[in-house]
């Protein structure tokens, strides 16, 4: 996993961006902005909207801006996780594998595309459900965020993974990319019914914007394991419902604690706490 960046030399005041739709209120920038003061370091964090459907003139201009202005980094959401990728100069394995970037370090005259989203949900996934079975898992939705996790599933051991997107093209296609690290056995095409051993919801059903749960309840078994990527509402009706049948559970909040601790560190060079991070993110959530 190359998430490491160069370190800069001997800086302490850092300039960075977040560009997406309807991120004014993202928890990124306090997250980032805490995580530095704690640290002894001066990190200005900037929010900038680009709409549910920037341009390609749009992100390649914000990128060369950013990079004019002085920023060290920009981290990337939706829906331009795979726009950018036709304006960046190169990316780590890991973002290639995935065709998808959530992370951009400038780095000399290049900008640098990583993905910290994969980590992020691993890393949570290991610490807030350690041991649970992970043989067959369903995902649900197949954007950007979902080959994150379904990146993450497969590296882990997940030996089959189901996709469910109402958008059948979306998932064919996330199917092939992972098929084709992973092997054609491993990735199916489905519509959530059947057994599994876990379940993740990485789709927007269920966000503050977009409320409600995104699989049919019945489906939810008391033995089975359920995780949501979505921090806002910490936590969602999926969870709640499953909760309220016995499953264990994981909230979103771990995996954007973890992935921006990796971001941090590839904008600033210096370690975070992500402990510290996690604990500022359930604050702010609750």
């Amino acid at each position: 996993m190359e998430l490491t960046a160069p370190r800069p030399a001997a800086q302490t005041r850092f300039l960075v961006g977040l560009i997406g739709a309807d991120v004014g209120g993202s928890l990124s920038r306090p997250l980032h902005e805490r995580e530095a003061a704690e640290l002894g370091l001066r990190l200005f964090y900037q929010p900038i909207e680009v709409g549910d459907r920037p341009s390609g003139g749009e992100l390649s201009g914000l990128i060369r801006t950013a990079r004019r202005m002085g920023f060290r980094g920009l981290n990337v959401t939706h829906p331009c996780k795979q726009a950018v990728l036709p304006y960046l100069d190169r990316l780590s394995p890991d973002a290639t594998a995935l065709g998808a970037v959530n992370t951009i370090v400038f780095a000399g005259d290049e900008a640098v595309g990583y993905n910290t989203d994969w980590a992020g949900f691993g890393e949570s996934l290991a610490t807030g459900l350690p041991g649970v079975a992970r043989d067959h898992v369903i995902q649900l939705g197949a954007g950007g965020a979902g080959a994150a996790v379904g990146y993450a599933l497969l590296r882990s051991g997940t030996r089959v993974l189901t996709l469910v997107d109402p958008a059948p093209d979306r998932a064919a296609r996330l199917a092939r990319v992972l098929a084709d690290q992973f092997g054609a056995d491993r990735v199916v095409i489905g519509d959530g019914s059947g057994p599994a051993d876990g379940l993740v919801n990485a789709s927007p059903i269920g966000m503050t914007a977009y409320p409600g749960v995104p699989v049919p309840v019945e489906r939810l078994r008391r033995d089975m394991w359920v995780a949501d990527i979505i921090y806002r509402p910490a936590v969602t009706a999926l969870l709640r419902r499953a909760r309220d049948l016995g499953c264990r559970t994981l909230a979103g909040s771990g995996m954007l604690a973890l992935q921006a601790a990796h971001g941090f560190e590839l904008f600033t060079g210096h370690r975070p706490d992500s402990d510290r991070m996690l604990r500022h993110v359930e604050a702010l959530t609750a």
